[in-house]
């Protein structure tokens, strides 16, 4: 039963990291194509899926599959690469 919990514990950390991989790509592809980060829609679908996550997030660690820190990082981290993105997108402007 412990190597299953583990099991479900590595799967529940791939598919959020995936999911936060997901939304750094819609956003990368959104900038190169779409909109300008300081357009409405940007915004909108970036706290739109930004939330999603978290809720993903929040759910898993109510679960017991990863834990705060874990959860905390994995936002943490999206929010860094996300942040690298808008200024390299500004910085083009």
């Amino acid at each position: 039963m412990p190597d299953l919990m583990i099991d479900h514990r590595e799967k529940a950390h791939a598919l959020l990291k995936a999911d936060a991989d997901k939304i750094l790509r819609l956003i990368e592809v959104q900038i190169e194509n779409l909109t300008m980060p300081q357009c409405p829609v940007y915004e909108d679908v970036l706290d739109t899926q930004m939330y999603g996550l978290s809720r993903e997030i929040d759910f898993a660690v109510r679960l017991e599959l990863i834990s705060e820190i874990e959860g905390k990082a994995l936002l943490e981290n999206l929010e860094k690469k996300l942040n690298i993105l808008h200024e390299a997108s500004q910085n083009t402007l």
